[in-house]
């Protein structure tokens, strides 16, 4: 019933929790030789334009609030950045999140948007902006460098594999496959294009994750993004466009599915909807369920990262072969949010039966997943 296991294993290695993100010079390398991992199309090499920037916050709009929101915190600390330098935005928005999880919710793209900021401060300077790489909140920051980069960038197609030379973390070709959705004005197959020159199968993988973050978690504002995900697509087929994707490709787009199945359901409102994804992911065809379910499991632990018991309660009324693996989703995102492999010490122990004993098991598996 599950999807082949070369790729599910391929996916849960380098897709969902914790990248082995090694610290190195993060200075461009040399071009390297390009091979393309099949015949596509060619992309065309211009970038598409991106949604007008916000306006830069004020002086004003530095004081800290009560409550934290997407918008505030990011005018917040785009102005703190901006005055200062994005080792003390980053530094305060993991102490924002430690102190208040709820931010943890929505902390990933605001890193995003502050990898934006910063290539902007220093003039495109991608070497000085990853130099202050802090992979707070799912290594969101350098994802926004090198989306911006690349979706800046005159040749991508070149630069689509040599950006993140010489070490090609997977959390850097992670960031490859946002900026290829905006090179390929958020066109999947094209933004898919661009990921196939990668030629080895961790980097497809970490790029298509990419690819349907930025395709599953759109802005609203842009209707661009929102023309992707038109209900009439869905009415065809509620794992649109997932059946239709190479092999490779699949995992990662289940896995992302259900971010937008969530947001449809208005989770936040709604907290029914967290069991009714995983119920929701049964229904996909037999190779995307197991990604479904470990991307729901993710989710929910991302939406309720300050209520761990509750989290690891949902998981348990999915079906019996469901709920590992919804478990093992939860405890990527924990290792994620919290940049570290405290699951196994912090999280598990505050469990009991048998969610206590999966999250043990997918603790010390090792297995991991997407970044955010």
């Amino acid at each position: 019933m599950y999807r082949p296991l070369f790729f599910l294993l391929a996916f849960a290695l380098y897709a969902t929790g914790i990248w082995a993100v090694a610290e190195t010079d993060w200075s461009p390398g040399p071009v390297a030789t390009t091979v393309a991992a099949r015949a596509a199309a060619p992309v065309a090499p211009v970038a598409a334009p991106r949604p007008a920037p916000s306006p830069a916050p004020t002086l004003a709009d530095t004081v800290r609030p009560a409550v934290w929101t997407p918008s505030n915190l990011r005018d917040y600390l785009v102005a703190e950045l901006n005055r200062t330098n994005p080792s003390v935005a980053l530094g305060d928005l993991d102490r924002i999140t430690l102190k208040s999880p709820y931010v943890a919710g929505f902390c990933h793209p605001i890193a995003h948007d502050l990898g934006h900021a910063a290539l902007a401060k220093y003039d495109g300077d991608f070497a000085k902006a990853v130099s202050y790489r802090n992979d707070v909140c799912g290594s969101g920051y350098l994802h926004g460098v090198v989306e911006d980069k690349l979706a800046e960038s005159p040749d991508p197609e070149t630069e689509v594999t040599t950006l993140c030379s010489p070490d090609q973390t997977a959390s850097c070709v992670h960031g490859i496959g946002h900026g290829a959705m905006f090179v390929a004005d958020l066109d999947v197959p094209k933004a898919e294009q661009l990921c196939d020159r990668f030629p080895r199968t961790y980097e497809l993988v970490a790029c298509s994750e990419g690819v349907f973050m930025q395709l599953f978690e759109p802005d609203v504002t842009d209707p661009r993004a929102m023309a992707q995900l038109r209900p009439a697509h869905f009415a065809g087929d509620p794992f649109y466009p997932c059946p239709a994707q190479p092999a490779v490709f699949q995992s990662a787009c289940y896995y992302y599915a259900p971010s937008y199945f969530l947001q449809q359901h208005d989770y936040a409102a709604h907290p029914g909807a967290f069991v009714q994804a995983l119920d929701w992911c049964r229904q996909a065809p037999s190779a995307g369920q197991a990604s479904c379910t470990m991307g729901a499991g993710s989710r929910i632990m991302k939406y309720n990262i300050a209520r761990p018991v509750w989290t690891a309660a949902q998981c348990e009324q999915a079906q019996p072969w469901q709920r590992p693996i919804c478990m093992a989703g939860v405890v990527s995102y924990w290792d994620v949010n919290y940049h570290d492999d405290s699951a196994a010490s912090k999280l598990c122990p505050q469990l009991s039966g048998e969610a206590r004993d999966e999250c043990r098991a997918a603790a010390g598996s090792g297995s991991s997943g997407s970044e955010d």
